[in-house]
């Protein structure tokens, strides 16, 4: 019990170090973003995306590096896009009047975010059917199998740069050397709380006696998409509805085609619990076809949009608590 009640308070203390990360890192991305004069599009998509994904890129990170457990950091990548796409927009859209969508929004952001997801589940695929060693239950990814997702997004960053091309930025005086120094500290107090997150999870795992996959699917998922949720309600707040559901698209698309190659590159080759993945990423690609339906519904999310998105988040912290307590048995290997 008291090796319980210390993980909960680590992870409470660690949630609240990555808050305060970041905080800093939002208000450095933003003036640099403004000192190299990049278009509200690509800041949302690309600059705060990549800054506020930094806790699910250092929790694959550390969970392969200093904790071996490399489905840990795929959990919480996966459960981390689940939780993005459900719960960041319908807290931002119920905190605002109005949070717009536009054509831009759902036919390129959100279309090449779909493509991530086929991306990394055809990865997935490959190392379990085509990859030796691989079998119906484990997909044994390569560092050549981690290329291709970097290769996609190096495609969606030059879509981007394309766009910045085309755009005439207004001169805005910055101390772009201090930015670069608070965003340096607050990746740093992230990657402290990341590394205070994945200890409180691993515990939690140990004393209830359930796989890691599961605790990164939640605990870390949740705890990491802090600054995520952070940049987009309270740009939401501020009526900057493109950056607000730009930042969602962009961090989940950096997580899936960037974050988990990284931790392939890192070990070399590892494994994965494919049963698993399966169900779990089917979800993920429901959950992104019911955002783009919404989004593009008079391109606006509305309260009752907010409130369904909420309500189907819950049915999957539901299911994911059913499968651990063993009561259902549709996730093989959880």
């Amino acid at each position: 019990m008291t090796g319980l009640l210390v993980a909960f308070g680590l992870a409470i203390v660690a949630t609240g170090v990555i808050w305060k990360g970041s905080e800093y890192l939002e208000r450095s991305a933003e003036r640099l973003s403004k000192y190299y004069g990049l278009p509200v599009a690509v800041h949302g998509a690309v600059v705060v995306a990549i800054g506020s994904s930094f806790p699910e890129l250092s929790s694959v990170v550390i969970s392969t590096l200093v904790h071996q457990e490399f489905s840990l950091g795929v959990g919480a990548i996966v459960g981390s896009a689940i939780f993005n796409l459900l719960v960041i927009p319908a807290v931002s859209a119920l905190s605002t009047d109005e949070l717009e969508a536009t054509r831009d929004i759902v036919h390129k952001d959100a279309q090449f975010y779909i493509i991530s997801v086929l991306v990394l589940f055809i990865v997935f695929a490959l190392g379990a059917t085509y990859v030796p060693g691989g079998t119906n239950s484990e997909a044994r990814l390569t560092r050549v199998l981690a290329v291709l997702p970097i290769a996609t997004y190096g495609v969606y960053v030059f879509l981007h740069q394309q766009d910045a091309s085309e755009y005439a930025a207004p001169t805005v005086d910055v101390d772009h050397r201090r930015e670069w120094a608070v965003l340096a500290v607050a990746l740093a107090l992230i990657a402290v709380g990341v590394e205070g997150i994945v200890r409180a999870a691993l515990t939690f795992g140990d004393a209830f006696g359930t796989p890691s996959f599961l605790w990164g699917l939640t605990v870390i998922a949740a705890a990491t998409s802090l600054p995520d949720a952070f940049v987009s309600i309270n740009a939401a707040k501020a009526g900057e509805s493109v950056t607000s559901i730009t930042n969602v698209l962009g961090s989940n698309t950096f997580n899936l085609l960037v974050a988990i190659p990284v931790g392939v590159l890192l070990a070399g080759e590892t494994t994965i619990n494919f049963y698993a993945a399966i169900p779990t990423m089917g979800f993920l690609a429901f959950a992104t076809l019911v955002f783009v339906v919404f989004a593009r519904t008079d391109l606006e999310l509305t309260d009752l949009e907010a409130y369904g998105f909420l309500g189907l988040y819950g049915l999957f912290l539901v299911w994911m608590t059913l499968e651990s307590m063993g009561v259902i048995d549709t996730v093989r290997g959880i």
